[in-house]
Parts: structure tokens; C-alpha cells; sequence
């Protein structure tokens, strides 16, 4: 009698350690949920942690800061170009392009990085590729050769293409790094609004960046967000605190913008 008291009372006490250890139901489990991770010192370059950081996957709308880079690069952002038919029927994302008509590379930038509108991105492309997504494609390629990307293979200018279009988080850190030492693209992805005149009858848009640490975590100054269905929730973005400034990317997360606050403070935790 006395052992099966002791059993009932040796139960209880487990059950009740069980309770106060264990997470609530539903809670996020600790550590990342993503696929993959890195977190970078823009300054320095070096690694300050990683997951999975050279495994090739799918970048969904991460694409696009390749895209943005090069136009801006390109540079001439007050000069309008010409819609073609094939940008204007891309899916599922788009800002409702006229075929045919003409909008300033600008505008069309701050709605790729903002909003991630594919029909601009694609837009972006057939003007830089001189009429072909073929010739910006290698554009896109050799350009992040120079960069160090060993990792990557862009066959797409928005990333809708996930089984051609690829990289890894490290290499998308190199990018961001890269590409935010251009004065034209830092300005376009650290802008949370942006207003535009725009043709009848809607005759103007506002667009918000999709990018959530831009309004709830201080310091954040870009990258960019990306989704679909293979890739998973991706974001590059980049954090300044004091004279330190830290790149991160996720890739292929369930809880995107937790897990890119805890890498964001875990990294600046390392010296």
C-alpha cells in the first residue's frame, strides 16, 4: 500500500515538472524555425552564426534584390521604359501594368523591392536584358560572380521560378552586403511608404514595404521579404546598432519575423 502511494505521489510530481517546464500549447519552440540561416558583420564580412548557410534552396522573392541591384546600378532611374505583353502576364503578384506602356525604372524598383510586384520585376528585366529575360539572366549571374556568389543560379528576374532559380543564405548575405553599398538601393529598400502618381482611374498608389522589421525593430534599414510555396517564408534584412551592423538571412521559415529577432540579437551578442 505504501509503494503504490509513493508511485501516485512520484506521478504527481513528474506531472507537475512536466507543466511548468513544458511550452504552452502552441507556442513557438525555442531556437529557430527556418531551414536555413547566417548571420553576417557587414562591416567585417566574417560569419557570426549559421545554419545550413551553403545549402542550395529555392529564395522566392529574394530574387528581386539581384534585380533591384542591377538597376540601380544600371542607374538613368528618371527614364521611362516600355512595357512588353509577356511582363504584364505574370502571377500571381502584380501592380496591374499596361502592356505597352511606359514607366520610370523608379517607380517600377519601389514596386518590386516594396510590394515585390512580379510584373515590375519582370519588366526590370526584359529593359536591362535589351528585350530578352535570356541576356538578364546572365546579367544577373555574372554580376554575382564579381560578388563571390559561387552558390547561386538566378533563372528568374522575380523568383517565381523555383526549380531553376536557387541559392543559399550565404551567398544571399553577400548580396545584401553588396548591394547596400549602392546609395539608389539602400534609399528604395529602407523606404516603409512610398507614393506614386499613376494612370487613370487609379491615378495614385501608395505601397508599403512588406519588410515587417522596418517598423517594429530599430535600426533596420532593408533587405528585402520573399515567399511561395517550395521556398517558404525568406527575409534578408540589415540592422544598424551603435557603429555595428548586421546582416541576416532566413530561409524557409515558419516563424519568420521571431526568428529573424532572435538571430538579429543573438548576433549582435557575438563579438
Amino acid at each position: 500500500m505504501r509503494r503504490s502511494a509513493a508511485a501516485v505521489i512520484v506521478l504527481a510530481a513528474t506531472l507537475a515538472l512536466a507543466a511548468v517546464t513544458s511550452p504552452p500549447a502552441g507556442a513557438k519552440p525555442p531556437g529557430p524555425t527556418a531551414r536555413a540561416w547566417v548571420a553576417l558583420d557587414a562591416g567585417t564580412g566574417d560569419v557570426l552564426l549559421s545554419q545550413g548557410a551553403h545549402e542550395r534552396r529555392p529564395i522566392a522573392s529574394l530574387t528581386k534584390v539581384m534585380t533591384g541591384l542591377l538597376v540601380a546600378e544600371a542607374g538613368d532611374l528618371q527614364r521611362r521604359i516600355r512595357v512588353p505583353l509577356a511582363a504584364t502576364q505574370v502571377e500571381p503578384t502584380n501592380e496591374g501594368l499596361r502592356p505597352g506602356g511606359r514607366y520610370r525604372r523608379l517607380t517600377l524598383l519601389y514596386s518590386t523591392m516594396l510590394v515585390s510586384a512580379n510584373d515590375s520585376a519582370t519588366a526590370l528585366g526584359y529593359d536591362l536584358g535589351g528585350g530578352s529575360l535570356e541576356r538578364f539572366y546572365s546579367l544577373m549571374n555574372a554580376r554575382g560572380l564579381r560578388i563571390g556568389m559561387r552558390e547561386t543560379m538566378y533563372a528568374s528576374a522575380s523568383g517565381l521560378d523555383d526549380f531553376h532559380n536557387s541559392s543559399t543564405a550565404y551567398d544571399q548575405a553577400l548580396l545584401a552586403r553588396t548591394a547596400l553599398l549602392n546609395p539608389a538601393f539602400r534609399q528604395v529598400v529602407s523606404t516603409r511608404r512610398y507614393f506614386t502618381r499613376w494612370s487613370a482611374p487609379t491615378l495614385a498608389k501608395e505601397w508599403v514595404n512588406h519588410n515587417r522589421m522596418l517598423f517594429t525593430y530599430p535600426g533596420t534599414y532593408g533587405v528585402k521579404t520573399g515567399w511561395t510555396s517550395r521556398a517558404g517564408a525568406c527575409v534578408a534584412v540589415a540592422v544598424q546598432r551603435g557603429d555595428r551592423t548586421v546582416i541576416v538571412v532566413v530561409l524557409g521559415s515558419k516563424a519568420l519575423w521571431p526568428d529573424t529577432a532572435e538571430l538579429v540579437e543573438r548576433a549582435f551578442a557575438r563579438r
